[in-house]
């Protein structure tokens, strides 16, 4: 139990991490995208949003909601190859690469 716990405690401090980032370098959002941009079929919802809003309004809410619900974690992730070529040009991608390679780390090894 006590490892799961662990898990979940750095899963929320990674989780925070990122939105912390984001805020540093002015990529988190005061208002999200618009209602129909979440309802997208496609992967990182990449159709109707950019990575980084899929990352503040998709992502880190449904992992905390997750968490919260005490559901089961994804086990297979993997975020950064899409952030690499999404965000490519994107002078804080290193940064923002950090939380999002422990969380991955965490999930798949964890």
């Amino acid at each position: 139990m006590r490892g799961v716990m662990q898990k979940t405690a750095l899963l929320v401090d990674y989780l925070n991490e990122l939105q912390q980032i984001m805020q540093q370098h002015q990529l988190w959002q005061q208002q999200p995208p618009a209602e129909s941009a979440f309802a997208s079929q496609q992967p990182f919802a990449v159709d109707t949003m950019e990575a980084t809003e899929w990352l503040q309004w998709i992502f880190i809410p449904r992992m905390l909601a997750l968490i919260e619900a005490d559901a089961p974690l994804p086990t297979v992730i993997a975020i950064t190859p899409y952030l690499e070529e999404a965000l490519k040009e994107h002078p804080h991608l290193p940064r923002l690469l950090v939380p999002i390679q422990k969380i991955e780390v965490l999930l798949t090894n964890g």
